[in-house]
Protein backbone atom coordinates (compact mmCIF):
# COMPACT_ATOMS: atom_id res chain seq x y z
CA UNK A 1 0.00 0.00 0.00
CA UNK A 2 2.86 2.38 0.90
CA UNK A 3 4.64 1.63 -2.42
CA UNK A 4 1.43 2.43 -4.29
CA UNK A 5 1.06 5.73 -2.43
CA UNK A 6 4.66 6.74 -3.21
CA UNK A 7 4.27 5.77 -6.86
CA UNK A 8 1.08 7.81 -7.13
CA UNK A 9 2.78 10.78 -5.50
CA UNK A 10 5.73 10.61 -7.90
CA UNK A 11 3.36 10.29 -10.89
CA UNK A 12 1.53 13.43 -9.78
CA UNK A 13 4.81 15.34 -9.52
CA UNK A 14 5.99 14.18 -12.93
CA UNK A 15 3.04 15.76 -14.78
CA UNK A 16 3.42 19.14 -13.02
CA UNK A 17 6.35 21.30 -14.24
CA UNK A 18 6.24 23.34 -11.03
CA UNK A 19 6.91 20.18 -9.01
CA UNK A 20 9.47 18.56 -11.30
CA UNK A 21 12.13 19.25 -8.69
CA UNK A 22 10.15 17.35 -6.09
CA UNK A 23 10.06 14.27 -8.29
CA UNK A 24 13.84 14.43 -8.60
CA UNK A 25 14.25 14.77 -4.83
CA UNK A 26 12.16 11.64 -4.22
CA UNK A 27 14.54 9.64 -6.42
CA UNK A 28 17.60 10.95 -4.54
CA UNK A 29 16.86 8.60 -1.66
CA UNK A 30 15.62 11.08 0.92
CA UNK A 31 13.18 9.97 3.61
CA UNK A 32 11.94 13.55 3.86
CA UNK A 33 8.16 14.10 3.95
CA UNK A 34 7.87 15.92 0.62
CA UNK A 35 4.13 16.44 1.06
CA UNK A 36 5.05 19.22 3.48
CA UNK A 37 6.80 22.13 1.80
CA UNK A 38 6.83 25.78 2.81
CA UNK A 39 8.37 27.34 -0.33
CA UNK A 40 8.12 27.05 -4.10
CA UNK A 41 10.13 23.96 -5.15
CA UNK A 42 11.79 25.83 -8.01
CA UNK A 43 13.41 28.19 -5.47
CA UNK A 44 15.67 25.34 -4.33
CA UNK A 45 18.64 24.60 -6.59
CA UNK A 46 20.60 21.34 -6.50
CA UNK A 47 24.35 21.77 -6.94
CA UNK A 48 25.93 18.73 -5.26
CA UNK A 49 24.89 15.37 -3.82
CA UNK A 50 23.87 15.23 -0.16
CA UNK A 51 26.84 15.50 2.25
CA UNK A 52 29.35 16.05 -0.58
CA UNK A 53 30.35 18.99 1.60
CA UNK A 54 30.96 16.97 4.78
CA UNK A 55 29.83 18.35 8.12
CA UNK A 56 32.19 18.08 11.09
CA UNK A 57 30.57 15.53 13.38
CA UNK A 58 33.44 14.82 15.77
CA UNK A 59 35.10 18.21 16.22
CA UNK A 60 38.62 18.38 17.64
CA UNK A 61 39.87 21.32 19.70
CA UNK A 62 43.08 22.55 21.26
CA UNK A 63 43.58 25.22 23.92
CA UNK A 64 43.86 28.78 22.63
CA UNK A 65 47.41 28.96 23.99
CA UNK A 66 48.53 26.10 21.71
CA UNK A 67 47.35 27.61 18.42
CA UNK A 68 50.27 29.36 16.69
CA UNK A 69 49.41 29.29 12.97
CA UNK A 70 46.32 31.51 12.67
CA UNK A 71 47.06 35.23 12.08
CA UNK A 72 45.43 37.60 14.56
CA UNK A 73 43.28 39.26 11.87
CA UNK A 74 41.87 36.01 10.51
CA UNK A 75 38.11 35.53 11.14
CA UNK A 76 36.65 32.93 13.46
CA UNK A 77 33.14 32.18 14.66
CA UNK A 78 33.13 33.05 18.35
CA UNK A 79 30.72 31.07 20.53
CA UNK A 80 30.30 31.13 24.30
CA UNK A 81 27.69 28.94 26.00
CA UNK A 82 27.52 28.59 29.78
CA UNK A 83 31.09 29.83 30.07
CA UNK A 84 32.41 27.39 27.44
CA UNK A 85 34.23 29.54 24.83
CA UNK A 86 35.08 28.10 21.43
CA UNK A 87 36.43 29.50 18.18
CA UNK A 88 35.67 27.97 14.77
CA UNK A 89 38.12 29.32 12.16
CA UNK A 90 36.55 30.16 8.81
CA UNK A 91 39.57 28.53 7.10
CA UNK A 92 38.03 25.24 8.31
CA UNK A 93 34.32 26.09 8.25
CA UNK A 94 34.36 27.15 4.59
CA UNK A 95 35.17 23.54 3.63
CA UNK A 96 32.57 21.92 5.89
CA UNK A 97 29.86 24.58 6.42
CA UNK A 98 28.45 22.79 9.50
CA UNK A 99 30.07 21.69 12.75
CA UNK A 100 27.93 19.54 15.04
CA UNK A 101 29.10 20.13 18.59
CA UNK A 102 28.09 20.26 22.25
CA UNK A 103 29.09 23.51 23.94
CA UNK A 104 28.43 24.24 27.58
CA UNK A 105 26.25 21.13 27.68
CA UNK A 106 24.07 22.35 24.80
CA UNK A 107 23.94 20.50 21.44
CA UNK A 108 24.62 23.05 18.71
CA UNK A 109 24.99 23.32 14.95
CA UNK A 110 27.64 25.88 14.05
CA UNK A 111 26.97 26.89 10.44
CA UNK A 112 28.72 28.99 7.83
CA UNK A 113 27.62 29.73 4.27
CA UNK A 114 30.61 30.91 2.18
CA UNK A 115 28.39 32.39 -0.54
CA UNK A 116 26.57 34.63 1.96
CA UNK A 117 29.42 35.00 4.46
CA UNK A 118 26.80 34.23 7.10
CA UNK A 119 27.77 32.49 10.33
CA UNK A 120 24.86 31.36 12.50
CA UNK A 121 24.70 28.97 15.45
CA UNK A 122 21.55 26.99 16.21
CA UNK A 123 20.35 24.94 19.15
CA UNK A 124 20.42 21.44 17.65
CA UNK A 125 17.46 20.25 19.69
CA UNK A 126 14.41 19.53 17.51
CA UNK A 127 11.21 18.21 19.05
CA UNK A 128 13.04 17.74 22.32
CA UNK A 129 15.72 15.53 20.76
CA UNK A 130 19.31 16.39 19.94
CA UNK A 131 20.12 15.94 16.27
CA UNK A 132 22.98 16.49 13.87
CA UNK A 133 22.77 18.57 10.71
CA UNK A 134 24.24 17.92 7.28
CA UNK A 135 24.45 19.68 3.92
CA UNK A 136 21.77 18.89 1.33
CA UNK A 137 23.94 20.07 -1.57
CA UNK A 138 21.18 22.57 -2.36
CA UNK A 139 20.82 26.33 -2.21
CA UNK A 140 17.89 28.70 -1.85
CA UNK A 141 18.54 32.38 -2.58
CA UNK A 142 22.24 31.48 -2.79
CA UNK A 143 22.14 30.30 0.84
CA UNK A 144 22.92 26.90 2.34
CA UNK A 145 20.02 24.47 2.74
CA UNK A 146 20.73 22.12 5.66
CA UNK A 147 18.93 19.00 6.80
CA UNK A 148 18.53 17.42 10.22
CA UNK A 149 19.44 13.77 10.42
CA UNK A 150 16.49 12.75 12.60
CA UNK A 151 13.62 13.68 10.28
CA UNK A 152 15.63 14.71 7.17
CA UNK A 153 13.67 17.97 7.10
CA UNK A 154 15.38 20.75 5.13
CA UNK A 155 16.23 24.08 6.78
CA UNK A 156 17.33 27.50 5.53
CA UNK A 157 20.66 28.41 7.09
CA UNK A 158 20.16 32.18 7.01
CA UNK A 159 16.84 32.16 8.87
CA UNK A 160 16.64 28.74 10.54
CA UNK A 161 13.28 28.21 8.85
CA UNK A 162 12.05 24.71 8.03
CA UNK A 163 11.53 24.55 4.25
CA UNK A 164 10.61 20.96 3.43
CA UNK A 165 9.60 17.94 5.48
CA UNK A 166 8.08 17.22 8.85
CA UNK A 167 9.26 20.52 10.31
CA UNK A 168 8.36 22.80 7.37
CA UNK A 169 7.24 26.17 8.70
CA UNK A 170 9.00 25.79 12.05
CA UNK A 171 12.11 27.67 13.14
CA UNK A 172 15.32 26.61 14.82
CA UNK A 173 16.43 28.52 17.91
CA UNK A 174 19.46 30.72 17.24
CA UNK A 175 22.23 30.95 19.81
CA UNK A 176 24.16 34.25 20.09
CA UNK A 177 27.53 34.14 18.34
CA UNK A 178 29.65 36.52 16.34
CA UNK A 179 32.17 36.65 13.55
CA UNK A 180 35.34 37.82 15.27
CA UNK A 181 39.07 38.10 14.71
CA UNK A 182 41.27 35.37 16.12
CA UNK A 183 43.33 38.00 17.92
CA UNK A 184 40.34 39.40 19.79
CA UNK A 185 38.94 35.96 20.60
CA UNK A 186 42.14 34.72 22.20
CA UNK A 187 42.52 37.99 24.12
CA UNK A 188 38.97 37.79 25.51
CA UNK A 189 39.00 34.02 26.06
CA UNK A 190 42.56 32.93 26.96
CA UNK A 191 41.17 29.74 28.50
CA UNK A 192 39.00 28.95 25.47
CA UNK A 193 39.39 26.34 22.76
CA UNK A 194 39.84 26.49 19.00
CA UNK A 195 38.70 24.03 16.35
CA UNK A 196 41.48 22.22 14.48
CA UNK A 197 41.29 20.12 11.29
CA UNK A 198 40.12 16.56 11.82
CA UNK A 199 39.56 15.58 8.18
CA UNK A 200 42.17 13.21 6.70
CA UNK A 201 41.45 14.38 3.17
CA UNK A 202 43.62 17.09 1.65
CA UNK A 203 42.04 20.51 2.05
CA UNK A 204 43.28 24.05 1.52
CA UNK A 205 42.71 25.11 5.11
CA UNK A 206 45.10 28.02 4.77
CA UNK A 207 43.92 30.97 2.66
CA UNK A 208 45.74 31.07 -0.66
CA UNK A 209 46.62 27.38 -0.71
CA UNK A 210 45.45 25.18 -3.57
CA UNK A 211 43.55 21.93 -3.13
Amino acid sequence: MRRFAIASFVSFLAVSPAFAGLATWVHEGWTTDFEKINVEPLEIMTLLPRDRIPSIDDPKFIPVSEETEIPDREPVISLVVNGDARAYPLRIMMWHEIANDTVGGVPVAVTYCPLCNSSIVFDATVDGKATEFGTTGKLRNSDLVMYDRNSQSWWQQFSGEGLVGEHAGEKLTMIPSRLDSWGRFKKEHPDGQVLVPSDDRMRAYQPGDEV
